[in-house]
């Protein structure tokens, strides 16, 4: 029994044999290049014979060595370390220090308030994006797969994490490879090897050696794990296993691929340590002013704890959660899954695609396009007849032979047009055009039974079979145009046959030429008739015409790709398959002049390394590896773009771990690479992005607004309680005033902002720079105009009530409700500069009236309220107090409303302001 048999007749001690079996373990070195290497001289480095297997010894000794046949996955997410991640802020940790100094200081009520603020937040983002993250698990789920293998002499069943190298596998139709195999055996064989290679067609397989050098499509003596045996039988011997494999390689670069924090995450942050910044120094120079004065350290300690809360927007972390929550179902709702919240923005700052073809922008389904014969070529437009509109060949008689002759000379199941079928996808695609046509095969072999096959021979690249007709036999024959016009004599013509010559050979291989060029997979079928049932099949042959087949571009895609267009968003497509046709998808859809410049995986590193301009002179990237794949979602990250990555195969998953924003196939999708994504598209439709472009788009301007509403609010807070210090005034507000003044009309309104619709022309401009902060220089200006407005408003409240003599419960309580109704009119200086002042995207926004309302009643009832008014320190407001609140908070709105109005009107200002919107 291989290397068992041999080492027992050497060594007649039982437990000699077993000593020397399993050093011979210890000492199997794996080959680097099987492919590459002869059968015999690959079978005895591994010490394994081809028809008895590996011993249950041996397999024990080399799993210890080798380990199990399993390829790491990506852990579950662990509930501890998505909850300690929302707490991840320098504002969270500014607000902690806030809350632990009022504890400290005995102030129990304004730190168990921002305690309870923090709390809020974190919940809000824990329990999203948790549930999210069990609906992407839960479509990992891996199903258990075994294999047949070759031991002990007998063929035996196990697990695929068993295989060990040197086991012999069992191949057949329908089998999933679980490792990579070495073919040491072969008939008709073949793989579905799309979701490695990107190759939508499925690949011959030999069992001759390749060139060490072959890419890793172009190995037709190997079989890979996680790729499908479509068609025919064979063995093959393991070589690798686990991590050891190309899917484990594949999967290794997943691991190693680090997509970094999003845009949006980044953006947040410097936004943060921003105002932590800002926050502390004018904390520290109020204090310090405060102390060099003579003023009481506990005044300064409640003054430092109020400046803490009116400087940070508590709300901020709570609204662009719900924000981004809400994008997340709203997308949701249209079939686009999102594991993390920040990934719904990404997308909206997306500026090129990467995009696999196979599956994403093509249907992954072989479809006969065009049938050439000597009567003319037809193009078949669509698959998609109903039943009472066949394709009409009852006048075309070549036409007609010619899908016969493709029916019969087939192996693959299909019933029904809209099936998928079982078999080789090209044989089930020449099925479904007989179908479309009349033509099915359980009725063709009724009239002429199968009497003997012979199957396809890689050499010959032909196969035939041969049918009873009458009293002769029918041989059907189909393989490369090359092949099958080398064996034929004649040629099919509507009067009945001629002679084929070498002028008429050079006219066909011409036509067989021009539909290559197109991206088609082209066929030639031929046929004869004779009296033996044993008559060579590849002789005196009668052509009969030509198959050209395709994966057809998906018809939503040519529009989705032009809406990115619009929307200034690069599409190039990344692809492993040949580069005539990846060209040809291009054409079809809509990838623009770009495809005419198509650069194979081999030349990818002297593009890199041109730079930007180089890369984006590319609209097609052919042939292509996941380790090229990888390099290059670097090297547009490296350009500045923010990419978007689409794919369903294993070799699309390091890049779409490594991208900005991956988003996998979820119905066609591999398991690899739906756990590297970040976002799973339920319908695999491409227009599905778009939409969801167009969502983070919305969200990002929304959360710009609402980020500028907060920070103008919370600034004018800052600047009441500083001047007033600095002004040796008694604080005219309180800590825990500020704090319940942030809550409400921060969250509500700033919530209600970051629910709006978005502009119905968003994805008409072009996608912003990634560099861009969420507030530049311009908006800080303006967010420093606004908050001086507010507080100015607030100061003229302040000196009112001193001026009408309101003792100072009362004088604070009218400065507290002026700026808080005042903060709550801001709310409509939101609207686009050159939005209409009445009618626009702010009073449009139904959930912004709910807040207002909202709003107002939580702010006019505390003061009346005895429990509310005693923990804020309210008084009821009189009706001279309520003048002055009234006037004084419209005071600013109406200000700053004129002001737009009157810049507006200008021709110079307005035009200068419309390139600065643009």
């Amino acid at each position: 029994m291989g290397i068992g048999i041999g080492m027992m007749s050497s060594y007649p001690g039982a437990k000699e044999g077993a000593i020397e079996r399993h050093e011979a373990a210890q000492q199997i070195f794996l080959p680097e290049t099987p492919h590459a290497m002869p059968v015999a001289g690959l079978l005895r480095q591994l010490h394994v014979s081809a028809t008895e297997g590996l011993s249950d010894d041996e397999v024990s000794a080399r799993r210890k060595r080798f380990g199990a046949n399993t390829v790491t996955a990506r852990r579950p997410t662990r509930v501890a370390s998505l909850l300690f991640h929302q707490f991840k802020s320098s504002v969270v940790y500014l607000l902690g220090f806030a809350a632990g100094l009022a504890f400290y200081f005995g102030e129990l009520e304004e730190g168990s308030a921002i305690i309870a603020v923090l709390a809020i937040n974190a919940l809000i983002g824990f329990v999203t994006e948790l549930k999210a993250a069990r609906s992407i698990e839960a479509l990992r789920a891996l199903g258990a797969r075994t294999a047949r293998v070759r031991r002990e002499s007998g063929v035996h069943v196990v697990t695929a994490d068993e295989l060990v190298p040197g086991d012999i596998v069992v191949l057949d139709a329908g089998d999933a490879v679980s490792a990579d195999l070495r073919l040491i055996e072969t008939s008709r064989l073949s793989a579905d090897e799309s979701a490695l290679t990107g190759e939508s067609v499925a690949v011959d397989k030999q069992t001759c050696p390749v060139s060490a050098d072959t890419r890793l499509g172009d190995r037709a003596s190997m079989a890979f794990k996680g790729t499908a045996i479509t068609r025919g039988t064979g063995t093959g011997v393991v070589v690798a296993t686990g991590l050891g494999t190309e899917l484990g390689r594949v999967t290794r670069l997943v691991l190693e691929a680090d997509p970094g924090s999003s845009p949006l995450e980044r953006k947040l942050a410097r936004l943060s340590a921003q105002l932590v910044f800002a926050t502390v120094a004018v904390a520290a120079a109020i204090g310090a002013t405060g102390l060099i004065g003579g003023e009481d350290p506990f005044v300064m300690v409640e003054a430092a704890i109020a400046l803490a809360v009116a400087a940070i927007p508590e709300g901020l972390p709570i609204v662009a959660t719900l924000a981004l929550a809400r994008g997340m179902w709203r997308m949701a709702r249209q079939n686009a899954l999102i594991e993390h919240l920040s990934a719904v923005e990404t997308l909206g700052a997306t500026t090129v695609i990467l995009t696999d073809k196979t599956g994403t922008l093509t249907e992954n389904r072989m479809t006969v396009r065009r049938l050439s014969t000597a009567s003319g070529e037809i193009t078949l437009e669509t698959e998609a007849r109903k039943d009472d509109e066949r394709l009409q060949l009852s006048g075309d008689r070549p036409t007609a032979e010619l899908l016969r002759i493709a029916v019969l000379c087939n192996d693959a199941h299909l019933e029904h047009p809209d099936e998928s079928g079982n078999g080789d996808p090209m044989e089930i695609a020449l099925l479904r055009a007989g179908l479309h046509a009349g033509l099915t095969r359980t009725a063709l072999l009724d009239g002429h039974p199968i009497v003997r096959k012979h199957a396809f021979d890689p050499v010959t690249k032909m196969m035939a079979t041969v049918h009873e007709c009458g009293d002769r036999v029918l041989v059907a024959v189909k393989g490369a145009p090359e092949a099958v016009l080398a064996a034929a004599t004649h040629a099919t013509v509507e009067q009945g046959e001629i002679a084929l010559d070498d002028d008429t050979r050079s006219e066909w291989l011409s036509r067989a030429d021009q539909l290559g060029q197109h991206g088609l997979r082209v066929l030639a079928c031929a046929m004869k008739m004779d009296t033996l049932a044993d008559v060579a099949p590849y002789e005196r042959l009668m052509l009969v015409g030509l198959i050209g087949l395709e994966d057809p571009a998906r018809a939503d895609v040519p529009q989705a790709i032009e809406d990115c267009r619009k929307a200034g968003i690069r599409v190039v497509m990344v692809t492993g398959d040949h580069v005539v046709t990846a060209r040809s998808i291009g054409r079809a859809v809509g990838l623009g002049q770009n495809i005419a410049n198509v650069v194979e995986g081999k030349n990818i590193a002297q593009v890199i390394e041109t730079g930007q301009h180089g890369l984006r002179d590319v609209g097609i990237f052919a042939r292509v590896n996941p380790e090229e794949k990888l390099a290059l979602v670097r090297a547009y990250q490296a350009a500045g773009e923010i990419v978007a990555m689409t794919g369903d195969g294993v070799n699309d998953a390091p890049a779409l771990r490594q991208a900005d924003i991956g988003v996998a196939m979820g119905l066609r999708g591999t398991d690899v690479a739906r756990e590297a994504a970040a976002m799973i598209l339920l319908d695999d439709a491409f227009p599905t992005i778009i939409g969801a472009i167009r969502e983070g788009r919305i969200i990002f301007a929304n959360i710009r607004r609402f980020v500028a509403y907060l920070l103008s609010c919370n600034l004018s807070e800052v600047m009441v309680v500083g001047l007033a210090v600095l002004s040796s005034l008694p604080l005219p507000l309180l800590p825990l005033q500020i704090l319940y003044l942030n809550l409400v009309t921060d969250v509500f309104p700033a919530f209600a902002l970051a629910f709006g619709e978005g502009e119905a022309g968003i994805l008409r401009h072009p996608p912003r720079d990634p560099r861009e902060p969420i507030l530049g220089r311009r908006r800080w200006i303006v967010i420093i105009l606004h908050g001086g407005a507010l507080t100015a408003g607030a100061f003229g409240a302040l000196a009112t009530s001193s001026w009408l003599g309101l003792e100072a419960r009362a004088t604070v309580t009218v400065t507290f409700l002026t700026l808080a109704f005042a903060q709550l009119w801001h709310t409509f200086n939101m609207r686009d500069p050159q939005s209409p002042l009445i009618v626009n995207e702010i009073t449009r926004n139904g959930w912004l009236w709910s807040a207002l309302l909202l709003c107002v009643a939580l702010l006019a009832v505390p003061p009346y309220f005895p429990p509310a008014a005693l923990l804020l320190q309210l008084s009821p407001p009189t009706a001279d107090m309520w003048s002055v609140v009234l006037l004084f908070s419209l005071a600013p709105m109406i200000v700053t409303q004129t002001i737009s109005v009157v810049v507006r009107g200008s021709p110079k200002i307005a035009a200068t302001t419309m390139r600065r919107h643009l």
